[in-house]
């Protein structure tokens, strides 16, 4: 439950971002520092603002507006200050104004709700300002590895505004399309944390936000990056369908003369797509794509954004992951230890292969090696506080039919104890 014994402190909202934020009745802005500021999910955020989660979500991703009446309780709930607000001069918009100045006042929360900020007359970039936005988050992704998300996320977060600012006032000049690709590349790595700390309504937000950079761009690789990004993360949240249809969209914008690590990646995000959806048939000839792709002799170095050549390995380990959703444990445990042969993936990562190889033994009756291996990727789940890894392992649990045993127990028993802490 988000925690509401006190209050943040004055100097929190007095923060020159937060400050401007609520002068300018941007409660979006507002309601996404003050859930980093507490660590809150956004269902813990929506909980105190006694809103759904879904409304939270619309308003944070600018999508829904907001009544003064709404914004008014907000900062009762949240014990902002409502001086700053750019209310009247009394705390209660009603009092001391009268119905024009509430009906501005109204105009004003609804555009700060839907509509991006102005941008500022003067305009601060040159040819240096993009590879400096991106060498930025090429280190916010290379911590990823060794960090809990819940660690990195307000720097990226932070960053994702600083892009966003800087983007705002390039516009229409020779740097904006090198500066969108900066932002895209922010906004890609801010969902990507997100999806880490289980909180899909941002992650999906931040996804849209990579996507629409791209396409300001004008890099159709990079689009097809962002929007088969988007697919995987949509197919991981169990809406594979519409993994399915973005993940078309992105092969659209990737045409047929692709990088092979860029062809190989996208036959692999397709791929999972049909198979979450049952398609064994079109499952298997995406990763046979893939193992083609990987095969040529051209790929070599990976083309931005990616940052890794992808392997045969790596395509054996999606092959294993299609085999765990088509229940062929067999050959899913086959390909996991082809994948497993190479080179060793980060920490996280591998603790997602783990819990999905834990389903493929589960499926072929191999009890004690599923829970081990469940067991393990928990443990990796709870040392980088990674809700994903911890959901993905309950998940496994649920799944679960066959008959209790010790290690059954022992699982549980960790479970409990990793959702008490």
């Amino acid at each position: 439950m988000p925690r509401r014994e006190s209050a943040l402190p004055t100097e929190f909202w007095e923060r020159d971002g937060v400050a401007e934020a609520l002068a300018t009745c941007d409660l979006a802005r507002v309601l996404a520092q003050v859930r980093l500021a507490r660590g809150w999910s956004q269902g813990e955020l929506a909980r105190a603002v006694g809103y759904s989660q879904s409304w939270v979500s619309r308003v944070v991703n600018r999508q829904q507006s907001l009544t003064v009446d709404q914004v008014r309780e907000i900062a009762g709930r949240l014990a902002i200050p409502v001086r700053l607000l750019g209310f009247a001069d009394s705390a209660e918009p009603e009092r001391g104004a009268g119905p024009t100045r509430r009906r501005e006042f109204g105009k004003a929360v609804a555009a700060a709700a839907l509509a991006p900020r102005s941008a500022p007359q003067s305009v601060q970039a040159d040819e240096a300002t993009a590879p400096t936005l991106r060498a930025i988050t090429g280190g916010q992704r290379r911590l990823d590895s060794a960090a809990p998300s819940r660690e990195l996320a307000r720097g990226a977060v932070a960053h994702v505004e600083l892009t966003g600012r800087t983007l705002a006032r390039s516009h229409n000049t020779p740097f904006a399309p090198g500066i969108a690709a900066a932002a895209s590349e922010a906004a890609g790595f801010a969902a990507w944390l997100h999806a880490d700390m289980d909180d899909a309504g941002s992650a999906r937000g931040y996804y849209r936000t990579a996507v629409r950079n791209a396409r300001l761009a004008g890099d159709p690789l990079l689009g097809a990056y962002m929007t088969g990004s988007l697919a995987a993360f949509e197919t991981d949240t169990e809406d594979a369908a519409a993994g399915l249809e973005l993940a078309d969209e992105a092969a659209r914008l990737l045409g047929t003369d692709a990088h092979p690590t860029a062809t190989a990646w996208l036959a692999c995000t397709r791929a999972m797509a049909h198979a979450t959806l049952g398609d064994a048939e079109a499952a298997d000839a995406q990763i046979a794509t893939a193992e083609r792709a990987v095969e040529r002799s051209d790929n070599t170095g990976p083309p931005w954004p990616w940052v890794f050549p992808f392997t045969t390995a790596k395509v054996a380990g999606y092959r294993a992951l299609t085999g765990v959703r088509l229940h062929r444990p067999h050959e899913a445990r086959a390909a996991f230890a082809e994948a497993f042969g190479g080179v060793r993936p980060s920490a996280k990562q591998g603790a997602g292969l783990m819990v999905e190889l834990a389903s493929a033994h589960a499926d072929a009756g191999d009890v004690d090696e599923a829970f081990s291996l469940a067991a393990e990727s928990l443990r990796i789940g709870a040392h980088f506080r990674s809700d994903r890894l911890i959901s993905r392992v309950r998940r496994f649990r649920r799944a679960y039919r066959g008959p209790g045993a010790r290690c059954v127990k022992e699982l549980d028993e960790h479970l409990a104890a990793a959702l008490a802490g």
